[in-house]
C-alpha cells in the first residue's frame, strides 16, 4: 500500500526557512533562567490560533514569562461566531488594528498570500505538539513562518518545516495532520472561551482569572508576578 498523498508531500519537504528554527532555542534560554521552586513557578493556559496575528505577537511574551504554558489551540471562528473571511470590514480592521499593534511592538508583519483564512490542519499539529512537550517551540515557529514569513500553514512543506524547528516527529506531524477529530477540540476551546466571556484570542488563563486580547498579555503578566510574590 503506498502512502497517502499528504504523506508523501510532507516526506519531500526541504528545510525552508533554517535560519527561521534556528532561532528556537527555548531549552538553552530555560537553562538561562534561576532555578524556581515548586511553589515559585509561574502557570498559565495560552488559548490561540495560528492563523491569528495577535497571536503571533503575544507568543514570544508568554513562553518568555511562564515557567510552565499549556498551549491550548482555540478556534477564533468559534469565538467570533463567524468566519472572519466572510466579512470583509472586519477583516480590515483587524489587519489595520494588527499593524499598528506590530509597530507600537517593533514586530515585523507579513500577511501571508490567502489571509484571512483558517489553518485546521496547522491547529491539529499544534495540538499534537503540546502533548508530546513542543507546543511553545512549534507555536513560535508556525506564526513566525505565517507572519514574519507570509506563508500558508496548511501548505505541508510550510507545516513540515515549522514541526522540524519545533522537533517535533514527522511522523507525528503526518498523523496528526490527518486526524479531523482533533478538530472538535478545537472548536470546544473557543465555545468555552466565549461562554467565559471572552471575545477574542489570543487569551491567558491564570488562575481563576481569565485575560483575553493581546493587549491585555501584560495585565495576566502582571497579575501573575504578584501572585508569585504573595506565595513566596
Amino acid at each position: 500500500m503506498g502512502s497517502p498523498p499528504h504523506s508523501r508531500k510532507f516526506s519531500r519537504s526541504l528545510p525552508l526557512l533554517a535560519s527561521m528554527g534556528e532561532v528556537i532555542h527555548l531549552h538553552e534560554r530555560r537553562r538561562a533562567r534561576p532555578a524556581a521552586t515548586a511553589r515559585e513557578r509561574s502557570r498559565a493556559t495560552f488559548y490561540f490560533d495560528l492563523a491569528c496575528p495577535f497571536t503571533y505577537l503575544a507568543a514570544e511574551r508568554v513562553e518568555r514569562s511562564f515557567d510552565e504554558v499549556v498551549w491550548t489551540p482555540a478556534s477564533d471562528g468559534a469565538l467570533r461566531r463567524s468566519c472572519l473571511a466572510d466579512d470583509a470590514v472586519a477583516a480590515a480592521a483587524l489587519r489595520r488594528a494588527a499593524e499598528e499593534r506590530a509597530a507600537e511592538l517593533r514586530m515585523p508583519l507579513v500577511w501571508p498570500e490567502r489571509y484571512p483564512t483558517e489553518v485546521a490542519v496547522a491547529m491539529r499539529v499544534a495540538a499534537r505538539a503540546q502533548e508530546a512537550g513542543r507546543g511553545a517551540a512549534f507555536v513560535l515557529a508556525a506564526t513566525r513562518l505565517a507572519f514574519c514569513g507570509g506563508f500558508d500553514l496548511d501548505d505541508p512543506e510550510i507545516l513540515a518545516e515549522a514541526a522540524a524547528a519545533a522537533g517535533l516527529a514527522l511522523d507525528d506531524c503526518l498523523e496528526a495532520a490527518g486526524d479531523a477529530a482533533r478538530d472538535g477540540g478545537t472548536e470546544q476551546a473557543g465555545r468555552a472561551l466565549l461562554a467565559a466571556g471572552a471575545d477574542r484570542l489570543p487569551a491567558l488563563r491564570v488562575g481563576r482569572a481569565l485575560y483575553w486580547g493581546e493587549r491585555r498579555v501584560a495585565e495576566a503578566l502582571t497579575a501573575a508576578k504578584l501572585a508569585r510574590v504573595a506565595h513566596a
